[in-house]
């Protein structure tokens, strides 16, 4: 263990115990929890950070963005397509182009019902990549009308605005062939550069399925010689991208325009991703984030707030059937992979279900022991679904809401202050213009009983961030949410516009010296979006996780250009909290901030040895400049006698508040029918009419 490993640990175990010990003696110490004027930043803290923000984007896998990416910093090292010399700088096929390589399905891989991965006799080399569609998105961009409302969009600063009305493919179709790409029609078969003399990075392009059997697939994962390698001990192979994204869908005498946009990169060496790069270059990355689930924004959005999914219930916490269309994965009779019921919600715990005993099977014979979390009876969202409220707190129908407890409930039981900042929160359901382009599906308080009574106090527009930002009133912790129209989405958004928005809230987050000081930013996405990606998948349960996804910590502690291998998702976000503020127990019994944080192998340091295990970010930080924190923590991995004493201070914890504690009982969600895709046609028309829809 390093010195700053020691030191934060030290200041771990004595603040925790001054603040559970000395009440018990009189001595005046007044935790957050007793104190409720307690000004944010004399909350006991773990380390130096005070306030922390969460950026979500949208739909980006780690390879897409830094696909040839070189880490600044001298010694640092990097897993991508680069790296792995699957490309080379210049966006052409490299070396070993080959392990990136994608097949077709040629022969049925699981008796004709649902396969989760193919055997090489039954699949084969594409030729060339089908080629990459436009997929709907129009010749000028969708959000032309915006540059004619005064002031804009509010989410992004004046110089910025522009940006709203470039970006359109300048052709005259909306489906084929995306001919901005360079060689288009005879790409190889494997990853492809996106941008080029006709594509600019500042481009509208398409969009590709997202959700959580399809990604199941393209990912190929088994435990057989054909998949498992040593670096790859579970045997995820990447290489069904296209074969699945053509066929899922789409029957024999149809044209799929869900092709080979999957296998799309940016390159930053010839200047795509600017600020994403400069970011990575002066602050710290990780090269192992994870999407924490299969699927689309939904799904992996909740583990955010819950570090878990939520199952269809009867709203009192007890499993339920869902009156929307159940997934049925099984191949249609006289095909091999076109999807008989592309539904909304599956059984898990029932082997006999479509699509269900593939993955099961899978997760028995992986190396380790997983336990899937399929409660008996309980049905969990394939796709993204309705949350319970509208962003002002009004029940929608279909979707009763969870009594599950979030890290939201943790923090406001121990007056720690929170938000939620959404783009287009305060004009959502109004006759504004760009009323609706707040993603309310996106926010996962939004499934709970008490989020009526949450919205007065945690639920603020982007706008009010600015302000908290200037004028130094950050809440402890922040999520942070653009609009549709910036979110970075493929097809309805582009990744400029979200590097605007993220380069404002940077910007001002630094106009602030006094907060800054104490301030941690994450920069992330939800989810990849269906973009190829090669990093090794750990599965922890029957959801995920998924591949990965960027990550940056922008923060004076994570300066540097380092690139943390520290296996980490989405719940890793919740433990950061619980971990930070001092926060005993965990979520619930199933939740993911239960697993311990990775062991890394010296020999391979992508995989846990202790798998499964998840990080709590820490990894990206260097609190006094010596060493960067042990990625062991006080989550799990080997723990020296103080870490046997701080957990033991956790238990009593435990044992000293229980009658002041929440309700830790499990009472998952009941949502309706499975969310829309986008359609950048309808967003336009939405624009043009006066307010827009979100999806995901």
């Amino acid at each position: 263990m390093s010195v700053c490993s020691a030191v934060v640990r030290w200041t771990e175990f004595a603040v925790f115990a001054g603040v559970l010990v000395l009440p018990l003696f009189g001595m005046g110490m007044v935790d957050a929890e007793a104190a409720p004027a307690t000004a944010v930043d004399a909350i006991a803290t773990a380390t130096p950070i005070k306030h922390v923000i969460i950026i979500v984007g949208e739909n980006r896998s780690f390879d897409h963005l830094f696909a040839t990416y070189v880490p600044k910093t001298g010694g640092e090292t990097i897993l991508n397509l680069l790296s792995e010399k699957i490309v080379n700088a210049d966006g052409t096929p490299g070396p070993n182009f080959a392990k990136a390589h994608q097949y077709k399905i040629i022969a049925a891989p699981n008796g004709g019902k649902f396969f989760s991965s193919a055997d090489l006799k039954d699949k084969a080399l594409y030729g060339i990549l089908p080629a990459p569609d436009v997929n709907s998105v129009g010749a000028v961009s969708p959000y032309a009308a915006i540059l004619n409302l005064p002031g804009g969009d509010p989410g992004l600063p004046p110089q910025d605005q522009f940006l709203f009305g470039t970006g359109g493919t300048g052709l005259g179709f909306t489906f084929g062939p995306d001919t901005r790409i360079t060689n288009v029609d005879a790409l190889p078969p494997g990853p492809f550069q996106m941008t080029g003399p006709t594509m600019p990075f500042d481009a509208f392009t398409g969009d590709t399925i997202h959700q959580f059997f399809q990604m199941v697939q393209q990912a190929d994962c088994a435990i057989d010689n054909e998949h498992v390698s040593t670096a790859n001990p579970t045997g995820c192979l990447h290489d069904l991208q296209s074969a699945v994204t053509t066929t899922y869908s789409t029957p024999a005498t149809g044209t799929p325009h869900d092709t080979g946009q999957t296998m799309a990169f940016f390159n930053m060496q010839q200047g795509d991703a600017p600020l994403f790069k400069l970011l990575a270059d002066q602050y710290t990355m990780s090269d192992n984030y994870h999407q924490p689930v299969m699927g689309g924004t939904g799904p992996d959005m909740m583990p955010l707030g819950f570090a878990d999914q939520l199952f269809f219930s009867d709203g009192k916490g007890n499993p339920a059937t869902p009156v929307a269309a159940i997934s049925n994965p099984d191949p249609q009779a006289g095909t091999l992979n076109l999807y008989s019921n592309d539904g909304a919600w599956f059984n898990c715990s029932d082997t006999s279900q479509p699509g269900i005993s593939a993955i099961a099977g899978y997760l028995s014979a992986l190396p380790y022991a997983v336990q899937t979390k399929c409660g008996a009876g309980q049905y969990w969202p394939a796709v993204n679904v309705s949350p319970a409220f509208t962003p002002m707190g009004a029940a929608q129908a279909g979707v009763p809401p969870t009594m599950q407890r979030s890290i939201g409930d943790v923090l406001t039981a121990h007056v720690i202050p929170w938000k939620y900042y959404g783009g287009g929160f305060n004009v959502d359901d109004t006759t504004a213009r760009l009323s609706e382009t707040y993603c309310d599906g996106c926010n996962p308080f939004e499934f709970e009983a008490s989020y009526p009574a949450l919205v007065a106090d945690h639920m603020r527009d982007v706008t009010d961030l600015f302000t908290d930002l200037t004028n130094g009133t950050l809440p402890a912790v922040s999520y942070v949410k653009p609009d549709v129209t910036m979110d970075g989405h493929p097809a309805t958004s582009k990744w400029s516009l979200f590097e605007a928005f993220v380069q404002n809230i940077v910007d001002l987050a630094h106009s602030n010296q006094q907060q800054w000081a104490e301030t941690a930013i994450f920069v992330t996405v939800d989810e990849s979006g269906g973009f190829y990606d090669s990093g090794f998948i750990q599965p922890v349960d029957f959801f995920g996780t998924g591949p990965r996804i960027p990550m940056i910590a922008v923060s004076p502690y994570s300066m540097g250009g380092h690139v943390s291998h520290v296996y980490n998702e989405h719940s890793s976000f919740v433990k950061f909290i619980e971990r930070n503020w001092l926060l005993s127990g965990t979520l619930s019994d199933r939740s993911r901030d239960n697993l311990p944080n990775p062991i890394q192998d010296a020999n391979n340091v992508y995989v846990p040895r202790n798998m499964p295990a998840i990080g709590d970010l820490f990894d990206l930080f260097d609190f006094n400049s010596v060493s960067n924190v042990n990625q062991g923590g006080s989550h799990g991995g080997e723990l020296p006698w103080f870490d046997l004493a701080f957990l033991a201070l956790l238990l009593a914890a435990r044992a000293l508040r229980y009658q002041a504690s929440i309700q830790r009982s499990f009472f998952p969600v009941r949502a309706g029918a499975g969310g829309t895709e986008r359609s950048p046609a309808m967003i336009q028309r939405r624009v043009s009419a006066g307010s827009m829809t979100s999806s995901m």
